[in-house]
């Protein structure tokens, strides 16, 4: 018994160090070797300092920048550590309610718009936390944010255009705009 007893203490022992001490090792080392960028959060830096992620979306309310999907997570906004959806269905009352009060406010922030608003723009994603937004949520943006840069339509609408990606490897997903990284290009100016 007590040979049976030694032989499971030296099997848990051993595992524990390989998968709870030596696999990590390993596979945070190639991470940091082989896509330091990805491994680190994939952080976009502005003069030396961290600005955001290119992974997690940002709250923007200023009419001056793009806004993103309406995030899930509370009680703050965008939290990472809080990712989770909002799990109300369609003919839920507060759903409805919600996406009312967010298509007013993009109304108040640009009242002579009248093109449709995108749905992304008034529903969050399932992980709350998405940085994208689709080409249709940036167009419908694009007369408020030159106004109130005081650029020509044409100018902003350029510079979505070299946001959007397109799909990956041609044919997965959809095309999208990271938010993030179109404000500080708009910034960048």
């Amino acid at each position: 018994m007590g040979k049976l007893i030694r032989s499971a203490i030296v099997m848990l022992l051993l595992m524990t160090v390989i998968t709870g001490v030596a696999y990590p090792l390993v596979v945070t080392g190639l991470a940091q070797v082989l896509f330091p960028s990805q491994a680190n959060g994939s952080l976009i830096v502005k003069d030396g300092k961290p600005v955001g992620s290119t992974l997690i979306g940002q709250s923007f309310d200023d009419p001056k920048y793009f806004w993103g999907r309406p995030s899930a997570t509370t009680p703050q906004p965008n939290n990472g550590t809080g990712s989770n959806g909002s799990n109300q269905g369609p003919t839920n009352p507060a759903l409805t309610d919600a996406v009312k009060q967010r298509i007013d406010a993009l109304r108040a922030a640009d009242p002579g718009n009248t093109k449709p608003v995108p749905v992304d723009l008034v529903t969050a994603s399932a992980s709350g936390l998405d940085p994208e937004i689709s080409p249709a949520a940036a167009d419908y943006q694009v007369s408020r944010v030159a106004k109130v840069r005081g650029l020509s339509e044409s100018q902003v609408q350029a510079m979505v255009a070299m946001a959007t990606t397109g799909r990956q490897f041609g044919m997965l997903g959809e095309p999208r705009v990271n938010v993030l990284k179109l404000n500080l290009a708009l910034d960048g100016r």
